[in-house]
């Protein structure tokens, strides 16, 4: 059974994570079984790393010798997870058929640059596969997202591909959520029917909650969403945020930091309110923009209120954040992924993995329902080591 490593770093910044999971043979009859999961790994990001990334994110201009200093040393940040995994799992580089990198997403752009009507449409992950080869000794499949933006595709979200190889019940309609800093979902068809997946992004998670705190609170995650849960929601304020185009907007579609960031909140604000009423409003925005995107996917798929919500990512650790969810989904069960064999922080890293394989095994990545591209496409391209 081929052995891989997925690595993620997402837009919270907080650090390298990497996942070592089994898949099944390429080319093995019958139904696959679902990948495994077998060991994981995280690596905490360098304060002035993270401070030169945040900073590249929101440039309007860079200077190249800025974007290879950064970049050489979030590679040498990704070899060391995926050699201190190794050494954790007991394996020598050459048990890995390869490591699957994602890398950080700089800009994310598949309409063209925000804000200008027209452009060619980009997607921008700082990485170094060549040089993760050469410090890992393992083979590395990156640049996963591209190849279905050459197809006019949106390049994002990827995982729910995964998500469907993982979830899918053999009755019931159900919805995977990814609480990164940028929420997206997935619904997930009954395993016998011929429906199609669907998923897009709902819009922003954890990026504003966190930048939001570490202004007014000095830390970067409000653990559990309790300062959110004590304060009171704006409602006035609510309505202005949800009057970005982008929450009407029907997918396929994907967003980031270049879209949703403090100046786009900060633009909405009166200057006359209390920060944690602010904090609190946020959540709601989340909840009620991810119930919104719900709608969306049932309607456009015809289906039934989904039976289970399986949240993962950071967001899925934040109390405040589910129980609004849950206010918002009365029919819907918001469930513990771990019930069902995986890691709620170890999704999205597991999904690259997978991704890798199917490339080594040259199988579609993509889902054109959710991305919009013209068709299946075979993602990434293959590094050796």
């Amino acid at each position: 059974m081929p052995l891989l490593i997925g690595l993620m770093s997402g837009t919270s910044l907080d650090g390298i994570d990497a996942a070592l999971i089994e898949c099944t043979e390429p080319g093995a009859p019958g139904m696959a079984p679902a990948p495994r999961l077998l060991a994981t790994h995280e690596v905490a990001m360098p304060p002035a790393l993270r401070e030169r990334l945040l900073d590249l994110c929101h440039a309007d201009a860079v200077r190249f010798a800025d974007l290879a200093r950064a970049e050489d040393a979030f590679c040498r940040l990704q070899a060391r997870a995926v050699n201190e995994l190794l050494a954790a799992s007991d394996l020598p580089a050459s048990a890995v058929a390869a490591v699957g990198s994602h890398g950080q997403t700089i800009e994310h752009a598949p309409l063209g640059h925000h804000g200008q009507e027209a452009g060619a449409p980009y997607t921008l992950q700082l990485d170094n596969p060549s040089l993760l080869a050469e410090l890992t000794g393992c083979p590395v499949v990156a640049d996963f997202r591209r190849r279905d933006l050459a197809a006019g595709g949106q390049a994002a979200p990827l995982a729910p591909a995964f998500h469907a190889a993982l979830f899918r019940h053999p009755r019931d309609w159900q919805l995977v959520l990814n609480l990164g800093g940028f929420a997206n979902l997935t619904l997930l068809p009954p395993a016998a029917s011929a429906a199609e997946v669907i998923g897009f992004d709902t819009g922003p998670a954890n990026v504003l909650l966190d930048a939001w705190h570490q202004r007014h609170q000095g830390t970067p995650v409000d653990i559990g969403g309790a300062w959110a849960a004590g304060g009171r929601v704006i409602e006035p304020l609510l309505a202005r945020l949800l009057a970005d185009p982008f929450f009407a907007t029907p997918p396929p579609k994907s967003t980031g930091r270049e879209a949703f960031h403090l100046p786009w909140l900060e633009a909405r604000l009166t200057g006359h309110e209390a920060p944690r009423d602010v904090q609190a409003t946020l959540a709601e925005l989340t909840a009620a923009s991810v119930a919104l995107g719900i709608e969306q996917a049932v309607a456009h798929a015809q289906a039934p209120a989904p039976a289970q919500l399986l949240p993962c990512g950071g967001g899925a650790r934040n109390n405040d954040l589910l129980a609004r969810l849950a206010r918002r989904l009365p029919q819907t069960e918001v469930s513990v992924i771990a019930q069902h064999g995986w890691s709620a922080d170890w999704l999205e890293a597991g999904a690259f993995a997978w991704l890798a394989w199917r490339r080594l095994a040259g199988l579609p990545g993509n889902l054109p329902a959710v991305t919009g591209a013209d068709g299946p496409r075979v993602l990434g391209g293959i590094y050796a080591s």
